[in-house]
């Protein structure tokens, strides 16, 4: 897997909804750079899902617990976004791809 962190954004206006893709390694520094795409999206529509997929990442336990703690409070660090817009988050997380894909086996 590639250090590098690679972020690609989906945005579907319609339904009210981005899909944010990294791959690479998110570290609690790199993570920084996902931040700024996501207040960017977010700028995009107001009450805009955003989901991050972290399925093809190799994730830091500290970046992870940062994420979601945006997810439960519903808003970016203060130094990303001063003005502390509403953030509607939701993380796929790596372990939770694994979990998914077992499901799918046992319920075939």
């Amino acid at each position: 897997m590639n250090d590098k962190l690679s972020i690609l954004v989906r945005v579907d206006l319609d339904c009210s909804q981005a899909r944010v893709a990294a791959q690479g390694h998110v570290t609690a520094r790199s993570i920084q750079a996902l931040y700024v795409v996501l207040k960017r999206a977010n700028a995009l529509m107001e009450g805009l899902a955003l989901e991050i997929d972290m399925t093809r990442a190799r994730v830091e336990p500290a970046a992870l617990q940062q994420l979601h703690a945006c997810s439960q409070s519903h808003h970016l660090p203060a130094y990303i976004d001063p003005f502390q817009a509403d953030c509607r988050l939701s993380i796929l997380a790596p372990g939770d791809a694994l979990t998914a894909a077992g499901m799918v086996g046992l319920a075939a």
